[in-house]
C-alpha cells in the first residue's frame, strides 16, 4: 500500500519523533511504500499568502504553491499523521498544512455550492498522538483534534475508510512503562494498515 506519513514535531529527541521513527519503521518492514513528510524537517511553510487565497477556488490556479504535496496526497492510498497535541490542538504547522493542500479540487470539490468530499483514493488513515494533558480534560475542551480525525478526514476519505486514532494522554505523567505501552499499540495499529 502506499502510504503518506506526515510527521509535525520539531524535536529530534522527542518522544513524538521516537513515534514517527517506529511508524516509519514498521510500515517500511511491512512491506508498504512509504513517503515521508517531516513538515519542520523539510522546512514546510504553514502560512497562506494573500495570493493563495485569493486563488482558493480557481483550480486551475490553487495546487501550484504546494503542488508537490498535493501530488503526494493524491498518490496515497493510506495516510499516517503523527503530530503532539498543543494547546488542544494541531502545532501550527500541521493545521497550515491542511490550510494549503486539502484544497477544493483535491480533498472536495463545490457541487451547487455544496461540499463534496474527494479524497476517495484515501483507504485508511492512522492518527498517531500525544497529548500533554488527561483524557478528561481533553473532553472538556471538546478535544479538537481527535473530531477532526474522526469527522473531517473520515468525511474527506473514501467513504466507509477506518479511522484509528491513538492518543498517549499525560505526556507530562508518563513514565517508560507508559510509554513503552504506547509504542506496542502503534506498532500493532501500524500492522493492520
Amino acid at each position: 500500500m502506499r502510504v503518506l506519513l506526515v510527521h509535525a514535531h520539531p524535536v529530534a529527541s522527542s518522544f513524538n519523533a521516537g513515534l514517527f521513527r517506529l511508524t516509519a519503521d514498521r510500515l517500511l518492514q511491512n512491506g508498504h511504500e512509504v513517503d515521508v513528510i517531516d513538515l519542520y524537517k523539510d522546512g514546510f511553510n504553514p502560512v497562506m499568502s494573500e495570493a493563495e487565497r485569493l486563488d482558493y477556488h480557481d483550480l486551475t490556479k490553487n495546487r501550484k504553491p504546494v503542488e508537490s504535496h498535493v501530488d503526494r496526497l493524491l498518490a496515497a492510498q493510506a495516510l499516517v499523521l503523527v503530530y503532539p497535541v498543543w494547546n488542544y490542538g494541531f502545532p501550527a504547522i500541521l493545521k497550515g498544512w491542511f490550510d494549503r493542500v486539502f484544497l477544493p479540487g483535491v480533498s472536495f470539490g463545490l457541487v451547487n455550492g455544496k461540499v463534496q468530499p474527494t479524497l476517495h483514493n484515501i483507504e485508511k488513515i492512522l492518527v498517531v498522538t500525544s497529548y500533554g494533558g488527561s483524557r478528561f480534560r481533553s473532553w472538556l475542551m471538546g478535544d479538537p483534534p481527535r473530531k477532526i480525525a474522526n469527522r473531517m478526514l473520515r468525511a474527506t476519505v473514501r467513504p466507509g475508510a477506518p479511522v484509528t486514532y491513538l492518543a498517549h494522554y499525560e505526556m507530562n505523567l508518563s513514565t517508560d512503562k507508559t510509554r513503552q505501552a504506547f509504542m506496542t499499540r502503534v506498532g500493532s495499529a501500524v500492522d493492520k494498515i
